[in-house]
């Protein structure tokens, strides 16, 4: 997958900086993408996920849906 520019959370400064995820946009074809990928393994394995599927996550995420 082709990831012009990752981005990572301004929150992740505790323990180096390496204790996040990075997220990037691909618009690849056939289907545009969201990226994810370990900050300290940047080489290593790269999550996807389509837009519409990208946003039910972050909405869930928000409501607290996955809070233990």
């Amino acid at each position: 997958m082709n990831v012009s520019a990752w981005r990572k959370s301004s929150r992740s400064g505790s323990g180096g900086g390496n204790n996040c995820v990075e997220v990037g946009a691909s618009a690849a074809s056939p289907t545009p993408a969201v990226a994810v990928r370990d900050t300290k393994h940047r080489t290593g394995p790269v999550l996807t996920a389509d837009h519409p599927n990208w946003t039910s996550f972050l909405a869930t995420v928000k409501s607290g849906g996955f809070d233990l």
